[in-house]
């Protein structure tokens, strides 16, 4: 590695009020509706890329080497950069994860977007942000929402579009007046049965609820920036309630079916809808995975997570608004 070649880049998590489920293109990635997200303070990944004179790319996930699909991924990434920025030396990437991964955790969504940002400055690739999160949602479709920080909105793009890849971008909402805070039960940190990659497939293919989903997603996304510039906390917990029940739903319709709803994830619903009705400001999302989110006012955060512990066993998490993705100067 080249000192002058290398980049540091950290990102957080984000986690979909309104959800993003289903492509209409693979290859650039390009979603069937529009998704609005926060993202998170806890679980970011720092990944490091570094120029090399080898002839092969490196690529180094929580201390191991990366193998099978999450290489070829990486990789697949790097030759992108490779290509727009006009480079060819191959690089060594160096990924450190907080959050378990394939776990229902958007860990692809941090990796991808740190990984974005190292890379186009390891190749001397100057991008704005926007520019950026067209670049990260090559990697993963929800990437491109972790390099803004708070509320942000990833606009599907018009299927029409002169140049689709150019209307498919994320950018921060400016407008959201709430202190939302996120207590994430972690129910499960092991991989998923099925990535959310062929789950996604899956889906579109073959579950006879997704045209409705989609038609459903759309006037959630409508609603959720109503009820965030409005600060009305009632109605976003309701809007991403009902959205990620929809999606969960419409899975397992699919065939066969995809369940990633445990007796676990079951519970800790349940025990939201019992806080709520005892007067707890409490709603559940849940991502493409077993583990449930349970949305709250910021200031009631500590204690709801302190009833969850108590009635799940689980291990509880509390997640507050978090930052943009940021390059970092390199340890010495």
């Amino acid at each position: 590695m080249t000192g002058s070649e290398a980049a540091v880049a950290v990102a957080h998590p984000n986690i979909a009020l309104v959800k993003y489920w289903g492509k209409r293109d693979e290859r650039l990635v390009l979603p069937c509706a529009d998704s609005l997200s926060m993202t998170l303070d806890v679980f970011p990944t720092t990944t490091e890329v570094g120029l090399t004179r080898h002839s092969t790319d490196l690529v180094i996930v929580d201390g191991a080497p990366a193998s099978g699909e999450m290489e070829r991924r990486i990789v697949r990434f790097l030759d992108l950069v490779r290509e727009r920025a006009a480079r060819t030396e191959r690089a060594v990437v160096i990924t450190r994860n907080t959050v378990p991964v394939a776990a229902g955790l958007a860990s692809s969504a941090s990796g991808f977007a740190a990984l974005a940002l190292a890379a186009s400055r390891a190749y001397g690739l100057p991008l704005e942000p926007v520019a950026l999160s067209r670049l990260a949602r090559r990697g993963s479709g929800s990437a491109a929402r972790s390099v803004f920080g708070g509320f942000v909105l990833w606009h599907a793009g018009a299927p029409d579009a002169a140049d689709p890849d150019l209307a498919s971008y994320a950018e921060p909402l400016t407008d959201a007046r709430l202190d939302l805070a996120l207590v994430v039960v972690l129910v499960q940190t092991g991989p998923k049965p099925v990535s959310s990659r062929e789950a996604m497939r899956r889906t579109v293919r073959t579950s006879p609820l997704f045209p409705g989903w989609l038609a459903a997603t759309r006037a959630d996304l409508t609603a959720m920036r109503a009820a965030l510039a409005a600060g009305d906390l009632a109605a976003v917990g309701a809007i991403a309630e009902r959205n990620a029940l929809g999606m969960h739903r419409t899975m397992e319709s699919a065939i066969p079916p995809v369940n990633y709803r445990t007796s676990a994830s079951h519970q800790a619903l349940e025990e939201v809808r019992r806080m709520r009705s005892g007067g707890l400001q409490v709603w559940a999302t849940m991502d493409a995975g077993p583990n449930v989110k349970v949305l709250c006012p910021g200031e009631e955060a500590d204690h709801v997570a302190g009833h969850l512990r108590q009635l799940t066993g689980h291990t509880v998490v509390v997640a507050r608004s978090g930052p943009d993705a940021v390059l970092r100067e390199q340890a010495p």
